[in-house]
């Protein structure tokens, strides 16, 4: 009876154990929800390199919830908050699109934005895939 009580003591320790020791772990650091991000000031710019995506990604839902249509204006940014709307404009070329930010993209290659197809077309990026841009907040 005694051993029985110690087995069952043993596990009911184990038990508790599992449960509380994994609250002591430190966790990891999230990015801030979409909702939260800071929006940058109407003005700001920023200059880059832009690269656009879209046919592995059409009809697909975004970071910010809407399904991607690779033939709008539209945007992804590493940090900028959905529904932040930016001109982009192609050094290159010196056209400009307004574009409204729907998705977020980790900042790979040292990307600034990754802008739809539509938007691509409109300032000439298709061709060359990557090209500077200057990116400003309008709203």
């Amino acid at each position: 009876m005694v051993a029985l009580r110690r087995t069952c003591l043993g596990i009911a320790s184990a038990l508790v154990a599992l449960v509380l020791l994994p609250s002591c772990a430190a966790t990891p650091k999230r990015p801030a929800p979409l909702a939260t991000r800071p929006a940058p000031k109407i003005g700001a710019t920023a200059t880059g390199t832009a690269s656009w995506y879209g046919p592995g990604y059409h009809g697909k839902r975004t970071a910010c919830g809407e399904r991607f249509d690779q033939d709008a204006l539209t945007a992804a940014h590493g940090s900028w908050p959905c529904g932040t709307k930016v001109r982009v404009t192609l050094l290159s070329t010196d056209k400009s699109v307004v574009v409204v930010i729907n998705d977020l993209f980790p900042n790979h290659k040292g990307r600034l934005i990754d802008v739809s197809r539509g938007a691509a077309r409109a300032i000439g990026l298709i061709g060359p895939g990557t090209g500077k841009v200057r990116v400003e907040v309008v709203r």
